[in-house]
């Protein structure tokens, strides 16, 4: 498959920059920094008053915002920023057979909010040959989904090895879109902003993020990601809107090109959204189909 402009899938997840030496101060500060993700206990609604110019999704205190990280994720990441090799590569992260196996978490949610995640399932199967079924309890990998009021936030990707996979949702985060969000980083999906070449396209505007908050904006390398032969999308729904972790309410991120839409919009999955998904699962036709 030709490696080219966006980040789509899961292949492989590196700390991005040049070849350099770290000092152990700074590979500390990354660790530390990345273990914080998982321990940030803050509600939601504290952080949404903190920073209302950003969306829920990327106030919820993990990994660029929602995605949560497992210990050996962490691990190697570090080992990948302490190396400057920057090419440790995560196992396969579709999900087998193109099925996703789920269940509620024990009474989390209100039954409206329990219509709203079967309907966004229901978007997923509309729009691609993806199927969702109830998990079993002869099942040992699935999606448990919860409503702890720290976030919205997910796992990235099927892993063999993990068990339950996490998608949380706040009360804040029923957005239809917010939830389809977090279901592409159980499909396998990183943010669009996070591509090797998003240089060409956004401007990071470090001056204007909060203090330890940087590694959010990491890149990832074309031998890691592939953007499945579709272009740079400023107005996916996985990509970041303009005020995500700004200190200043000035915004973090900036188009250098023109385009037409919302950076960072909450109203829609576009439709190279959803042929992302299709060509990442192999559905039929999905390299067929016209990008536009």
């Amino acid at each position: 498959m030709i490696k080219a402009v966006a980040l789509v899938c899961l292949v492989g997840l590196a700390a991005a920059g040049p070849t350099v030496s770290r000092s152990r101060q700074e590979i500390d500060d990354f660790r530390t920094f990345l273990e914080s993700t998982r321990r940030d206990g803050s509600s939601l609604e504290n952080r949404m008053a903190s920073n209302p110019l950003a969306s829920a999704w990327e106030n919820s205190g993990k990994y660029e915002g929602d995605i949560v990280l497992d210990e050996e994720q962490i691990a190697a990441l570090v080992d990948d920023f302490s190396s400057s090799r920057n090419a440790y590569i995560f196992p396969n992260t579709k999900w087998p057979d193109n099925i996703v196996v789920w269940e509620f978490g024990a009474g989390e949610f209100t039954a409206t909010q329990e219509l709203a995640i079967i309907n966004s399932i229901d978007d997923i199967e509309r729009n691609s040959c993806l199927r969702f079924r109830y998990r079993n309890s002869a099942d040992q990998n699935f999606v448990r989904l919860t409503n702890r009021p720290d976030g919205c936030y997910a796992s990235v990707g099927y892993w063999a090895t993990r068990g339950v996979h996490t998608l949380n949702l706040a009360n804040g985060c029923f957005n239809p879109i917010i939830i389809i969000h977090e279901w592409l980083h159980v499909l396998g999906f990183l943010h669009m902003q996070s591509t090797y070449n998003r240089d060409d396209y956004v401007r990071i505007a470090w001056e204007n993020i909060e203090s330890g908050k940087e590694h959010n904006f990491n890149k990832y390398e074309n031998n890691l990601v592939s953007n499945l032969q579709l272009p740079y999308e400023y107005t996916s729904c996985m990509h970041y809107g303009p005020y995500g972790f700004s200190i200043n309410g000035l915004p973090t991120i900036e188009p250098l090109r023109p385009f037409e839409g919302e950076m960072g919009q909450l109203q829609r999955v576009t439709d190279l959204d959803w042929l992302r998904l299709n060509r990442h699962y192999q559905c039929s036709g999905a390299w067929n189909k016209d990008e536009n």
